[in-house]
């Protein structure tokens, strides 16, 4: 056993190890800025603990566009009741795309991204991720978070037909027949908590 690990144990202060070696990605940020993480979350993303720390959280995501559709979407949230959760798809060191479930609590709720702590939880063994074009994957956001499709036109600056057109072709594209169904094929996950794609 690590002599850390004995230290903690023997002088019962858990609090470091419990952060360090939990066996979900935790990470603790200020601004979007990575502070620290621990040892699941490096390696969920394929890096080392020290390549992260001081990184914005833009790094993590598909694009550096998909950081900005997506980023305070939870803020509403945290104002709100102080926790947020969603399930994104997320991007790994070597390019990789993967489902991942976040979880946020703030500890500043009146600007609550300015220091937050998060968990990262992989969901890549029981919801693979399916490919999508970019434009597809900002479609099925604003479908996820409620938006009809003449909303989505208008942010989108899209004809309400070219939505329309997309939305079919989603439908096709998975088999289904309507979008709750379409949220079910991307891998079963609530609507409600769907966000980003790259």
């Amino acid at each position: 056993m690590e002599p850390r690990i004995r230290q903690a144990y023997e002088e019962g202060r858990f609090e470091d190890i419990a952060f360090l070696y939990a066996p979900i990605g935790l990470v603790v940020t200020e601004n979007r800025v990575i502070r620290d993480c621990n040892l699941s979350f490096a390696e969920m993303f394929g890096y080392e603990r020290d390549g992260l720390r001081d990184q914005t959280f833009s790094i993590l995501y598909p694009s550096a566009e998909e950081f900005r559709n997506i980023r305070d979407r939870g803020v509403p949230k945290l104002r709100e009741g102080n926790t947020y959760w969603d399930e994104r798809v997320m991007a790994r060191r070597d390019g990789t795309l993967f489902w991942c479930r976040v979880r946020g609590h703030s500890f500043t709720p009146d600007a609550p991204l300015t220091r937050a702590v998060w968990s990262f939880a992989d969901l890549s063994p029981v919801r693979p991720y399916n490919e999508l074009t970019r434009r597809e994957r900002e479609i099925v956001s604003f479908l996820a978070d409620g938006l009809t499709s003449k909303e989505i036109a208008l942010k989108l600056d899209l004809s309400y037909r070219t939505v329309e057109v997309y939305r079919a072709k989603l439908l096709k594209k998975f088999g289904v027949v309507n979008t709750s169904a379409l949220f079910t094929a991307l891998g079963h996950v609530d609507a409600t908590h769907v966000v980003g794609r790259r």
